[in-house]
């Protein structure tokens, strides 16, 4: 009964050498990275803000929450916002407790929540849009996302930065060395996860400038790493 299990272990440890052996080139070879980077300015946002309200009785806690909801998205609407354009979570209610130092919990009321998420389309107009939910009655900000549009040609002169670089790396080590360089041999690429730039998160404040919004750069990056053959001269 053993005998197959064995004989499987030995295939399976035999693949496994195998694909090692094969992940490493027999020749000489020199491994490099490349690094790319573009800096950009934004040109749009997006925003999120939390509404909150603590009532005794549940369904005046909606209520509240879901009234300066509904005077948001009318603002948003009456300034030209597109419905696409923002999105507003479900709500969420839940009991607020007090515990004395004796005795039980104590059910001191409800608390509902929502949150809505805004794309600003032009970056100019962020601080309009923030001041809307001040005035909707909203005070307090997740946080607000900078942006840009067409980022897909910025990542590409990211990634053509890298590539750059990562030959540029390999003719000078090879050249340092005293060996020629040859050909490519494996190119591994991960697609980099860029983040878009966070501002901050923070209580809606009608004194709370952003004209340093426009001032903000975002940061595109990019990676690749290359095997090169190298060669005796």
């Amino acid at each position: 009964m053993m005998k197959p299990v064995m004989t499987l272990s030995a295939l399976l440890l035999s693949v496994c050498s195998l694909n090692t052996l094969a992940a490493e080139p027999s020749f000489p070879h020199l491994s490099t990275s490349g690094y790319g980077e573009i800096e950009v300015t934004p040109d749009m946002a997006e925003f999120t803000v939390r509404i909150v309200k603590t009532e005794l009785d549940a369904e005046k806690a909606k209520k509240r929450v879901d009234a300066i909801v509904d005077n948001f998205i009318a603002g948003l609407t009456a300034k030209g916002v597109k419905k696409e354009s923002f999105t507003s979570s479900n709500l969420y209610i839940s009991p607020e407790y007090q515990y004395p130092e004796r005795g039980k919990q104590e059910l001191v009321g409800y608390q509902a929540s929502r949150t809505m998420t805004v794309k600003v389309e032009q970056l100019d107009r962020l601080n309009l849009y923030l001041d809307l939910a001040l005035a909707s009655g909203i005070n307090q900000v997740d946080n607000i996302q900078l942006k840009v549009r067409d980022q897909g040609q910025y990542q590409q002169a990211a990634r053509l930065a890298a590539i750059k670089d990562a030959q540029t790396k390999a003719a000078s080590l090879a050249q340092g060395f005293g060996y020629d360089l040859g050909q490519v041999w494996r190119i591994v690429y991960r697609q980099p996860s860029n983040q878009p730039v966070l501002m901050r998160s923070m209580a809606m404040d009608s004194n709370v400038e952003s004209a340093s919004y426009q001032d903000s750069l975002i940061k595109i990056h990019d990676r690749v790493e290359v095997i090169y053959q190298i060669e005796q001269p």
